[in-house]
């Protein structure tokens, strides 16, 4: 591990998986120096940080404690965090050092779904109607309220995890056993642990944007593709720097309410909509970088490093947020059509076109993959294409089950 090279230090609380994770290191390291709080020793990180702690990072007291001990020896200018499971315990380390970042209060809120609907039900902001329940039955007779179809989600969790759509009465139980089996590592289990919500048509939509100081600028809208119905598995994202959305007046509002009914004031956050015929209904707020490698698809569209700008606010710098680049950029994730153990997946460069960015594995051989609701992200290689307009980067992605070709021997559905 290096020194500092006299850069500003933040409190790098987790690094995350190396496959999804990296280009954040490797871009926000140029500017700051890194001391990474973990469990875990530093291994693939190391040539993005300039020191390490292991510590139980998911433990606020614990947490504090080993970042006292790094502020004490060095000058730390921020805390810096993009982990789901470990925004809150960042917050609590931020406000402990006095350090720029939103209270911990304000990231539960948003971490909270339940908690985010009451906010933003007080302050106007359009949403699905939403009950919470704690038991099959109780969902059943939300489900009746609301009217269906309806969606079960879990409370705590992102990115599609345990989600899914009823259509009817029978299709109540599955679903709510799917929303309420579902868990992610640092993730509370609440006690009322499911939300029945009506079930809202449309395209689906994430803003990462940036605030400082109350201010919030879009920096990349990703237009979501979904699949393995009936749940809301997240196969795909676009992203284009002339998207309108960036500029649209009742999108912009949406965002901008939504993040002072929560106290949201410092950082960027990833805030998914549905764009109905009535106008943007607000699904979630998430107090960190969008993931599925969104945050680099919108640097490659748009030029502007939205990493960096996480990095920046958390050090109290205000961020660059004026687009060098127009051009659109698109991921597809690669998942087996059943439940698979992996035996080989082979990246094929001869047969990228010239819009194929980058194709990359994400399972290794032995690895079991199971769909839902036996299992989540269960993607074996993701391809990122690059063109000068949304409907080639979207062309080029048909190709990508032929750019990677994998094998596998099928397992049982079971567990």
């Amino acid at each position: 591990m290096g020194r500092d090279g006299g850069k500003p230090l933040l409190l790098l609380i987790g690094s995350s998986a190396r496959r999804s994770r990296e280009f954040i290191l490797r871009s926000v390291s140029r500017r700051y120096a890194l001391w990474l709080l973990q469990p875990s020793q530093v291994t693939w990180e190391e040539p993005y940080v300039v020191g390490g702690t292991q510590v139980d990072n998911t433990r606020p007291e614990l947490l504090v404690e080993a970042a006292r001990q790094v502020a004490a020896e060095h000058e730390v200018a921020g805390v810096f965090c993009y982990d789901e499971g470990l925004v809150t315990p960042a917050a609590h380390v931020a406000r402990a050092l006095g350090l720029p970042g939103n209270s911990p209060e304000t990231v539960i809120a948003c971490r909270d779904k339940n908690a985010t609907r009451t906010a933003l039900e007080r302050a106007g902001v359009a949403q699905p109607a939403s009950i919470g329940v704690r038991s099959l039955e109780e969902a059943r007779q939300a489900a009746e309220k609301i009217g269906f179809p309806v969606v079960l989600k879990p409370r705590g969790l992102a990115g599609g995890m345990g989600v899914r759509r009823a259509d009817g009465p029978e299709d109540v139980e599955s679903a709510y056993r799917a929303a309420s089996g579902a868990s992610y590592p640092g993730v509370p289990v609440f006690e009322v642990s499911v939300l029945v919500e009506e079930y809202v048509d449309g395209p689906e939509i994430s803003v990462d944007a940036v605030f400082f100081e109350g201010e919030g600028t879009p920096l990349a809208v990703a237009r979501k593709k979904v699949g393995l119905a009936p749940f809301f598995e997240e196969t795909g994202h676009e992203v284009d720097a002339a998207d309108p959305l960036l500029t649209d007046p009742e999108l912009l509002r949406a965002l901008r309410d939504s993040h002072a009914a929560l106290g949201f004031r410092t950082g960027v956050s990833h805030t998914e909509f549905r764009l109905t015929a009535d106008g943007p209904r607000l699904m979630e707020v998430n107090a960190r970088l969008g993931g599925d490698m969104i945050p680099f698809l919108g640097e490659l569209a748009t030029g502007v490093d939205v990493a960096l700008a996480a990095a920046d606010v958390a050090a109290g710098r205000r961020p660059e947020t004026t687009a060098t680049r127009r051009r659109a950029a698109a991921i597809a994730f690669l998942y087996p059509e059943h439940d698979t153990e992996i035996e080989s997946v082979t990246v094929h460069e001869d047969r990228f076109t010239p819009e194929v960015h980058s194709a990359d594995v994400m399972a290794d051989p032995g690895a079991v993959l199971r769909l839902p609701p036996r299992g989540y992200i269960s993607r074996y290689a993701r391809v990122i294409t690059l063109a000068d307009s949304v409907e080639q980067a979207r062309a080029a992605l048909l190709r990508a089950p032929e750019i990677v070709e994998l094998t596998g021997r099928p397992v049982e559905e079971s567990p």
